[in-house]
């Protein structure tokens, strides 16, 4: 082959790893690609390395004459990811994009589980209430291991995510391995139509409200300005708020409802990729701030709730009540690429304001509280850390 073919070649490569770069660098808002005149010149000289590799194979390799460019070139992008050493970074095709976009509108097409991945495997943190996945038999704990016979081991979270997920009425086959159980077994589950709800509020007797936190959203703060007026008007006297099985969601709704129950306060700082510190705090006058509250937490509690388990038990503004949560604390953001595929990488580390990192580590509760049930919700007879949260909090108002 002429040198010049091989240099056209090695340029074409270059350049099409360079928009992964270009865009893994950007720190702003956008989610789109890179401006497509900038000069794969501009790479580190080490990355001439995978140029030289991309020109061996298309000559050498068995199968060279069917090789795929792309396919080398989606490879690339998700070895260099696979180096970072960051457990949520992922790369998505086009189409898996598109379809991770379904969120915005307010619902998605899926099985309805909340899942991330832990060393044991793509594990369930929770399953979303009345959704098929809670139907069909998934729990909270749960490992999945196969999505239609395909193992999954070797994907990513997103990866992972996109093979379940799909249009409504279809059905997908998961093996599952119980929290409680060294079997796996197989379980059907017929997608659906998967709405995002955020909160449930249900007074309990003796004037105890219990308001379940399922995610944080861009509604979240509503809902639960509604909860508290109807917690009010109930003539309510103590607050539970669940956080159990609540993966996280927007950090700009949980620094609002956590700044509902502060007066005042830290909530949480961000530590970025340039190791500059971003501050949260509450403002005065919360509407909660005169409520008496307890916080429930479990094992599945994660990422935005546990930045508010953390900053209600630093601030001592309510004993905290459980087991140690789930340990995520970063912030991952979606980079568009220029052909309409993106990469998904963590920016930022979260900590608690006495400077506890939430990553690996998750918030210890102030009263050691058992799980007793791997599916949420249940009712108040069978849920007995809902009934020991409701006694601790009794108990407080007793002596006031």
């Amino acid at each position: 082959m002429a040198p010049c073919s091989k240099l056209g070649r090695l340029t074409a490569f270059l350049f099409a790893l360079f928009v992964f770069v270009a865009v893994a660098g950007c720190a702003g808002p956008s989610q789109t690609g890179p401006d497509t005149t900038s000069s794969a010149n501009d790479l580190p000289t080490d990355f001439s390395r995978l140029g030289e590799a991309y020109d061996i194979l298309l000559e050498e390799h068995v199968d060279h004459e069917v090789i795929e460019p792309d396919d080398l070139v989606d490879g690339a992008i998700r070895g260099l990811l696979a180096a970072l050493d960051d457990p949520h970074a992922s790369y998505l095709t086009a189409e898996q994009h598109a379809r991770e976009q379904e969120g915005y509108r307010g619902f998605f097409e899926g099985i309805g589980a909340r899942v991330t991945l832990t060393d044991a495997g793509l594990t369930v943190i929770a399953p979303i209430p009345g959704a098929p996945a809670e139907a069909a038999g998934i729990r909270a704990g749960d490992i999945i291991l196969a999505v239609d016979g395909e193992s999954i081991g070797h994907l990513t979270l997103i990866e992972a995510v996109n093979l379940i997920r799909g249009p409504g009425g279809t059905d997908v086959v998961l093996l599952v391995r119980h929290a409680s159980s060294v079997e796996a077994v197989s379980i059907t589950v017929t997608r659906g139509r998967i709405p995002i709800d955020s909160t449930a509020f249900q007074m309990l007797d003796d004037g105890i409200g219990h308001l379940w936190l399922y995610s944080y959203s861009d509604t979240t703060k509503r809902e639960v300005q509604n909860a508290l007026e109807e917690f009010h008007d109930a003539g309510g006297r103590g607050l539970i708020v669940d956080l159990r099985n609540n993966p996280g969601g927007l950090l700009a709704s949980v620094v609002e409802v956590t700044s509902m129950f502060l007066d005042g306060g830290p909530i949480l700082y961000e530590i970025d990729a340039q190791g500059d510190r971003i501050d949260h705090g509450a403002g005065r006058g919360g509407e909660a701030t005169e409520v008496p509250v307890v916080v429930l937490v479990n094992q599945f509690s994660a990422s935005a709730s546990e930045i508010m388990a953390g900053a209600i038990k630093v601030n001592d503004r309510a004993p905290v009540i459980g087991v140690t949560t789930f340990g995520k604390g970063s912030v991952n953001i979606t980079r568009e690429l220029s052909d309409g595929s993106a990469i998904y990488f963590s920016i930022r580390r979260w900590y608690l304001p006495d400077g506890t990192q939430i990553e690996g580590q998750g918030v210890t509760p102030d009263v050691l509280v058992e799980s007793d049930t791997e599916t949420l919700p249940v009712p108040f007879e069978e849920d007995l850390a809902l009934q020991e949260a409701k006694t601790i909090l009794e108990a407080s108002l007793n002596s006031r």
